[in-house]
């Protein structure tokens, strides 16, 4: 069966607006997607221990959206945040191993990407020091994480930029087949 030139060009323009349905659906989709703010500040996060315990770490319990909550973590001047799920599953974010092995500090909120009123992802701010002769020299890296049914882990750390933002919503609104960030500090820096 052979087909003629203009059932080829035919076929070809159906393939073609297929691809731009699906495209611009999944775009739809994405931009479909909003943000939502939390705080992880002293005075919104219970104390859950603090450093007067002598053991030298801190954790707080932070508000989250739709059950979710945070947990707030701190020992050797380096920062972390654990999610957990409305069951009570927790879900480190290994920051300090997957971001950076500096001191470090996350920012004063959490961006949650939603869908459908459930949270997609997890956008945090993760302040690094990582140049132990520049004590004052902190790098602003964006921290996306995934939440899906079976994971929640960080799949891209974004370095500072004019679009760093912007890139975070797009990574985070895609995440959800990306895969986790593996430990890539290969210690933890000495900032002594």
């Amino acid at each position: 069966m052979s087909t003629t030139p203009a059932a080829s060009v035919k076929a070809i323009f159906i393939k073609a607006s297929l691809l731009i349905v699906i495209g611009c659906a999944a775009t739809a989709a994405a931009q479909s997607n909003r943000s939502v703010y939390t705080p992880l500040g002293d005075k919104q996060c219970r104390t859950i221990r603090s450093h007067e315990a002598g053991d030298g770490g801190y954790e707080a319990r932070c508000p989250g959206i739709a059950g979710y909550s945070l947990l707030l973590s701190e020992g050797d001047l380096r920062q972390n945040i654990t999610v957990i799920t409305p069951r009570g599953a927790k879900h480190s974010l290994e920051l300090w191993d997957v971001v950076s092995g500096g001191f470090s500090s996350v920012g004063p909120k959490a961006e949650w990407r939603i869908a459908n009123s459930a949270p997609v992802a997890l956008i945090l701010r993760y302040n690094a020091n990582e140049d132990p002769e520049k004590p004052n020299k902190r790098t602003s890296y964006l921290a996306v994480a995934k939440i899906t049914a079976t994971e929640i882990c960080v799949v891209e750390k974004i370095s500072p930029g004019p679009t760093a933002n912007e890139d975070a919503r797009r990574t985070a609104d895609a995440s959800a087949t990306k895969s986790c960030l593996k430990k890539s500090v290969k210690s933890v820096v000495k900032n002594e």
